[in-house]
C-alpha cells in the first residue's frame, strides 16, 4: 500500500487494536523506540494508519512523544511502578472474583490447559510462551465478570504494565515460582470460591510485581 494513500478508518483501528495488543502482550520493552516504518511493515499496513495509531496511543498515555525520534515506549519510575500495580490489585482483584463465580465448566477447562501452558512454559524458560498464555488466562478470567467497564479499565492498565512485564524472567531463581498462583486460582476456581480466586490472583500481581519493580528506575 502506499504511504501517499489516505488511509481508512477500518485501518487506522486495526493498527490501533493490534499496536494496543502487543504493548499489552509485552511485544515492546521500556524505553524502545516504534520506528513507524518498520511497524507498518510487520502490520503490513501504509505509514500513515500506524502513525495515527502511534499518536493515539501517545495521547493515552502508552507511549510518548520524544523529540526528534517519534515515539517510545515509556520508562516507569518505581513511584509510577507502585501506583499502576496498586490500581491493577484493586481492579484485577475484582474481576477475578466476579469471574469465579460465572464460569462454565468448559471455560474452566480453557483456564486448566492456559495453566499446563504456562508451566510448559516455566520449564523451557520461554518467556513469550508464558506472557501469552498468562494475558489469556487472565482475560478470559476477568472478561468472565461481565463488566465492560471494568475489563476496559484492566486493558488500559496492561498497556502500561505489558512492556515491563518482559523482564519478569530476568531473575532466574524466581520463575520456577511463577505460575503457583496461577494454580492456587485454578484449585479455588473449581472449588467456586471466589474470595480465594481474588486471593490468588492479587498474589500472583505481587510477587511478579517485586521482581519488576527492581527493573523500573528509581527518578
Amino acid at each position: 500500500m502506499s504511504a501517499r494513500r489516505p488511509p481508512t478508518s477500518t485501518q487506522q483501528d486495526n493498527s490501533y487494536a493490534r499496536l494496543r495488543q502487543w504493548l499489552g502482550l509485552g511485544r515492546f520493552v521500556p524505553g524502545e523506540r516504534l520506528k513507524i516504518r518498520q511497524v507498518a511493515a510487520e502490520l503490513g499496513v501504509g505509514v500513515m494508519p500506524v502513525r495515527a495509531a502511534l499518536q493515539r496511543l501517545a495521547a493515552e498515555g502508552a507511549l510518548v512523544n520524544s523529540p526528534n525520534c517519534g515515539v517510545a515506549v515509556p520508562l516507569l519510575t518505581r513511584a509510577e511502578f507502585d501506583d499502576l500495580l496498586q490500581a491493577r490489585l484493586l481492579l484485577e482483584g475484582e474481576a477475578a472474583e466476579r469471574g469465579a463465580l460465572r464460569l462454565s465448566e468448559a471455560e474452566t477447562a480453557r483456564l486448566a490447559a492456559l495453566c499446563d501452558r504456562m508451566r510448559a512454559a516455566v520449564d523451557a524458560a520461554d518467556a513469550k510462551g508464558y506472557l501469552d498464555a498468562n494475558e489469556d488466562f487472565h482475560r478470559l478470567l476477568y472478561a468472565t465478570a461481565g463488566s465492560p467497564a471494568l475489563m476496559n479499565l484492566i486493558e488500559t492498565l496492561w498497556l502500561k504494565a505489558g512492556p515491563i512485564s518482559n523482564r519478569l524472567f530476568d531473575v532466574p531463581e524466581a520463575v520456577p515460582r511463577l505460575n503457583d498462583a496461577h494454580e492456587d486460582a485454578l484449585a479455588a476456581l473449581r472449588r467456586r470460591d471466589g474470595a480465594a480466586v481474588r486471593a490468588a490472583i492479587e498474589r500472583d500481581l505481587f510477587v511478579a510485581g517485586q521482581t519488576l519493580r527492581r527493573r523500573c528506575g528509581s527518578g
